[in-house]
């Protein structure tokens, strides 16, 4: 199954986040499939690719928790109830 989720990047105690879409089984830092955006939590900057994130989630890839709230809060992931 393939999953939306981050893979850390940056040095130590500068994390900066990569959004990619990998296989669930995979190690975090292993084998991307695609790159869909970046994230620094230090300075809040996020740049995302609206149109590839749109394109994976409509053919079946799931999120991790944290990605889906992230989505969320910016208002790019309407709530399922």
């Amino acid at each position: 199954m393939l999953k939306m989720r981050f893979k850390r990047v940056g040095r130590k105690r500068q994390p900066s986040y990569r959004l990619v879409v990998m296989l669930s089984t995979s190690p975090r830092d292993g084998k991307v499939i695609k790159e869909l955006g970046f994230y620094n939590p230090i300075t809040k900057e996020l740049k995302l690719n609206l149109e590839g994130i749109q394109f994976q989630l409509n053919n079946g890839v799931k999120t991790t928790k944290v990605v889906e709230n992230l989505l969320k809060r910016n208002g790019l992931l309407q709530e399922i109830t």
